[in-house]
């Protein structure tokens, strides 16, 4: 079964007015337009160590996986920009060759509507994908943990367009999958 290529890519959003007004809020992750995503890059283990306090649990900001185990951590490099580390244990990845090539076939998708991976490190046993910071906790956790407090059924919509807006990228663009 093969893909489509969206027929609907050039017209306006029904929600565009609202989101082309919006200003990027750099509280709230948002970029500005003249930001641009780093390219991708090997970190080294001092930099991420010393980026998220030593891996400390006070940066913890998930913790999942049964197949692959992994803890995400938040952290700030030396040039000030927020990063999420997600940090697998050896076992998820016993080829450091070949984590470094997945880290770098999926670092090289790059959207304004993706959370874009900006580099990866595999020295000893350690496995750590360095991600841009989303903050305001996970999507899911605002999606489906909405008894706390509801997303309003607008903010949905929006989200719905933006999803699909990310994945009519990596699929026009011929990249690789992207699991939801």
């Amino acid at each position: 079964m093969g893909c489509l290529q969206s027929k609907t890519s050039h017209m306006p959003s029904p929600y565009a007015e609202s989101v082309e007004n919006e200003k990027p809020d750099p509280e709230n992750g948002d970029q500005f337009e003249n930001e641009r995503v780093p390219t991708f890059k090997e970190y080294t283990l001092s930099e991420l160590r010393a980026a998220t306090g030593g891996f400390i649990n006070e940066n913890i900001v998930s913790e999942s996986g049964d197949k692959a185990p992994n803890t995400v951590f938040k952290g700030r490099l030396e040039n000030n920009r927020w990063i999420a580390v997600k940090r697998f244990p050896k076992q998820s990845w016993p080829d450091a060759r070949q984590f470094a090539a997945e880290a770098a076939g999926v670092g090289r998708v790059r959207h304004k509507r993706l959370v874009n991976l900006i580099g990866c490190c595999f020295e000893g046993d350690e496995r750590l994908l360095v991600a841009e910071y989303m903050p305001n906790d996970t999507l899911s956790k605002h999606l489906f943990h909405w008894e706390k407090q509801p997303m309003p059924w607008a903010m949905r919509l929006r989200v719905a367009y933006y999803i699909a807006q990310a994945l009519d990228h990596c699929n026009s663009e011929n990249r690789r999958i992207i699991m939801i």
